[in-house]
């Protein structure tokens, strides 16, 4: 979302601060139970084959929604915007819904607790610090293109078990960090767009966005760790 191009003036806050990140953390929050939801209900019906034989289909889908409401959220409705995230959080879901195939309950429900308790740390550093985390922007980018291309030859040539907790470790710090960042990064959001209720709105919804992939990905990080730990005590 480009923020720098527009002009905010002196027009006075629509939507307070409070009101502003009370709106993101619940888009947040919805998203995520989107997600959640479509991926036991994908597990647990004949949907699960649909998922099956269109998951390169829901992968490119899911790249295609990010894209557009990364890049056309100014341009959007209010309705529209939170009709894609939303669309994006079911379509995520249900591609996600293979992981609970392969972990037990247990895990993913320690998984997702131990998600929360990394998400809400550094959210709330994010959120309280006076050092501007600014300058991480271009590392944690550079990190995480070298995670996918990591991944990508993870896919092809296969990873050991060192190299699986490696990467996996590492992404999560990345994620974890970033959580941080685009925490901050809100409040700069905030500022710029204040001024517009409508604007404001949309705002909220693609930091809910930024928000919900940082969750997402540290729960799918955490994930693969607790079940490497699962595995090795049992061989």
């Amino acid at each position: 979302m480009d923020y720098n191009n527009y002009n905010r003036g002196y027009a006075e806050p629509a939507m307070t601060s409070a009101d502003y990140m009370s709106r993101t953390y619940r888009w947040m929050a919805c998203g995520l139970l989107v997600t959640f939801a479509a991926a036991f209900v994908t597990v647990t019906t004949p949907l699960l084959y649909v998922v099956n034989s269109l998951y390169l289909l829901f992968t490119i889908a899911e790249l295609a929604l990010v894209f557009v409401l990364s890049s056309r959220v100014q341009n959007m409705s209010v309705g529209a915007a939170r009709g894609v995230f939303l669309v994006y959080a079911l379509l995520n879901g249900m591609v996600l819904s293979y992981y609970f195939i392969a972990f037990s309950v247990s895990t993913l429900v320690l998984a997702f607790l131990a998600t929360s308790v990394y998400f809400g740390l550094m959210a709330a550093y994010g959120a309280t610090t006076h050092k501007d985390l600014s300058g991480w922007g271009p590392k944690l980018m550079m990190a995480l293109v070298a995670l996918l291309i990591t991944g990508f030859v993870g896919m092809l040539f296969g990873m050991g078990f060192g190299s699986t907790v490696l990467y996996s470790g590492i992404g999560l710090v990345v994620f974890m960090l970033l959580t941080a960042y685009d925490t901050q990064k809100l409040s700069q959001l905030y500022s710029y767009y204040a001024g517009d209720s409508e604007l404001a709105e949309k705002a909220s919804i693609y930091g809910a966005l930024t928000l919900y992939l940082d969750f997402i990905n540290i729960f799918l990080y955490v994930v693969r760790l607790l079940g490497l730990n699962s595995r090795n005590s049992r061989s």
